[in-house]
């Protein structure tokens, strides 16, 4: 048994270290840890209620809009507070585009340019996909980093600014449209659509969100070229469809609350479907550089112990009903049911496929809708409610769903001003330690089995990073 450290990992928003325990010529164990403390829970308290509105979105740089919309969500429960019809709408819009514009940067530039990796020239797909991938050269990004640009600048128009927007308020959007505004829009969505049929699925959105089953999808990508096709071609090949399975266990907060009704639903998975019930939610510190011990949210508490035994991570270790749960594009289109998703996960379980397939797949089915809530917003109507913070205070949640998976908000306040404030991120859920029982987290199970050479002391194996990368973390929301 030999035991390798590996990081930081490039194309990994923020740091990233991992302990892999090697024999027999594969991972016996992993250990994940979250190196970096930054301490965002302990900056609020104290601050006035609104002020969460303009620190949280600086956990992240790139899913901002995720972090104000459920603090948002959270203060909007205490003032009572329900937005207007095009308040909703802009909700839905911009949250939208900041997670489908996160999915496309994932693909293109963080997990494909590992198969051109010269571990793969020997392969016949790999000349097409090291032309189409490659970093900084690839042929893939001088499409993909305009469409991407064209598609961001729906959030200029909305919110004003990306990121850190202060657009999305309890009461609603603060960035009323006009005519000119919905025009705008308008071409943006079919432009950026236009790039998808093109480019990533080589068909129509709808003929790709209409896929059943996993023979189906392989039937599809047999008639034409298309980006999602190259990835297929490759994964399959490299038996990807059954590598970094976890716990086939799925969580889900829901998401896109459209004034007629909300688009993804929340839910948990644990072989059938459950609904959700927050009360089951817990943060273990057994293992985490962490005073306390295992408290749900609402009583949760950040009190740094960076010399605590045993513990390896600035991760706290998030559980629900005490179980592993992994969340993301894969337990969302889980929970909502997509046939082609549940066949896949029914086949092969989890795995660096399935949730590849099913964050490609979830940008396809929710560019139609961004289309029709552009459409469904009423020229003149309010965008904003306002109200006072109640002196008593009180606690609330805010729950949404950023790109990576289920964002949780827990804040109290007292006489205006914040007493706790707790973030369970997507990334804390799926990259936990160890829990109190010794159950290790999402990743740290996907990557156990996974091939490694035991003499090895200098490169990570290119099949760990693509366990890691179908996850699609974010480092620094975990350590907020």
């Amino acid at each position: 048994m030999s035991r390798r450290i590996l990081g930081p990992f490039n194309r990994v928003e923020g740091d990233l270290e991992i302990t892999l325990d090697i024999g027999n010529g594969h991972v016996q164990a992993a250990y994940v840890n979250s190196p970096l403390y930054r301490g965002f829970e302990q900056i609020l308290h104290g601050k006035p209620c609104m002020d969460a509105l303009v620190i949280v979105p600086r956990i992240c740089g790139i899913c901002s809009v995720s972090q104000s919309a459920a603090a948002a969500m959270a203060i909007r429960s205490l003032m009572q507070l329900t937005p207007p019809h095009n308040g909703k709408l802009a909700e839905c819009l911009v949250t939208a585009c900041e997670n489908l514009a996160d999915h496309l940067t994932h693909f293109y530039l963080f997990f494909m340019p590992d198969f051109s990796r010269t571990d793969y020239q020997h392969k016949v797909w790999y000349p097409e996909i090291a032309a189409r991938f490659r970093a900084t050269s690839g042929s893939a990004s001088a499409a993909m980093l305009p469409a991407r640009a064209a598609f961001l600048h729906l959030m200029g128009i909305m919110a004003g600014k990306w990121p850190h927007t202060l657009c999305l308020q309890p009461g609603g959007s603060t960035r009323p449209l006009q005519q000119a505004d919905i025009l705008q829009l308008i071409v943006l969505l079919q432009q950026f659509r236009h790039f998808l049929e093109q480019h990533l699925f080589g068909d129509q959105l709808e003929t790709v969100t209409a896929l059943g089953s996993l023979s189906e999808l392989l039937h599809w990508r047999a008639a034409r070229q298309s980006d999602l096709g190259l990835f297929l071609d490759a994964a399959l090949d490299l038996g990807l469809e059954q590598t970094g399975h976890a716990t086939d266990h799925f969580l889900s907060y829901g998401t896109y609350d459209a004034p007629k009704g909300r688009l993804l639903p929340a839910g948990h998975w644990n072989g059938t479907l459950q609904p959700l019930d927050i009360s089951q939610i817990s943060e273990d510190v057994s293992h985490t550089w962490m005073e306390g011990s295992t408290l749900p949210p609402t009583q949760g508490m950040t009190l740094p112990a960076p010399d605590k035994p045993d513990a390896y991570s600035w991760c706290k270790a998030p559980r629900y009903a005490g179980a592993v749960y992994e969340t993301g594009a894969l337990a969302r289109q889980m929970i909502a049911g997509h046939p082609l998703i549940r066949d896949i996960v029914s086949r092969h379980g989890a795995s660096v496929l399935a949730r590849v397939v099913a964050r490609l797949l979830e940008i396809a089915v929710i560019v139609p809708h961004m289309e029709q809530w552009v459409r469904d917003i009423r020229l003149g109507d309010t965008w904003c409610h306002t109200a006072r913070m109640v002196d008593a205070g009180g606690s609330a949640t805010g729950l949404t769903e950023a790109a990576r998976g289920s964002l949780g908000h827990w804040v109290s306040v007292q006489q205006g001003l914040i007493t706790n404030y707790q973030i369970v991120a997507p990334t804390t859920w799926n990259f936990s330690p160890r829990d109190r029982h010794g159950t290790a987290g999402a990743l740290e199970q996907a990557l156990e089995g996974i091939a490694a050479d035991e003499t090895s002391t200098t490169s990570t194996p290119v099949m760990v990073q693509h366990v890691v990368r179908s996850f699609d973390p974010c480092m620094v929301c975990t350590v907020h």
